[in-house]
């Protein structure tokens, strides 16, 4: 009768039947953390909805017209747009004394080929 094998005893005992892979990671330890940045960053449904805002609206919107959206205080605001800008999602400008905020459309164009890029296809 054969015996029953399983990873945990094979590479216990050296043979390492199962501890083969075909590749390694593709991707830098820098470009992984800078994707694991961006998802991160996404991982908040309030960014969520904040890039939607941004993303529906052509033009930059004014930091007190985002919170009108929201169920929360203008400083909660700046902190979900702070990450967003930090992950260059979203761009901000100064006008007098109010920012504002638009999507960054060339950084969204790079997500979808972020995620082919990790799953490898």
């Amino acid at each position: 009768m054969a015996q029953k094998t399983n990873c945990t005893t094979d590479c216990a005992n050296g043979s390492g039947e199962c501890c083969r892979t075909d590749a390694g990671p593709k991707l830098s330890r820098g470009r992984a953390r800078e994707y694991a940045g961006w998802f991160k960053a996404l991982a908040d449904p309030t960014r969520i909805r904040i890039l939607n805002l941004l993303a529906a609206n052509r033009g930059a919107v004014c930091v007190c017209d985002i919170v009108k959206h929201f169920p929360i205080g203008q400083p909660t605001i700046s902190h979900h747009l702070k990450i967003l800008r930090d992950t260059r999602f979203v761009q901000s400008e100064r006008r007098g004394t109010f920012m504002y905020y638009r999507v960054n459309r060339n950084c969204l164009g790079e997500f979808p080929n972020a995620a082919r890029l990790i799953m490898d296809v």
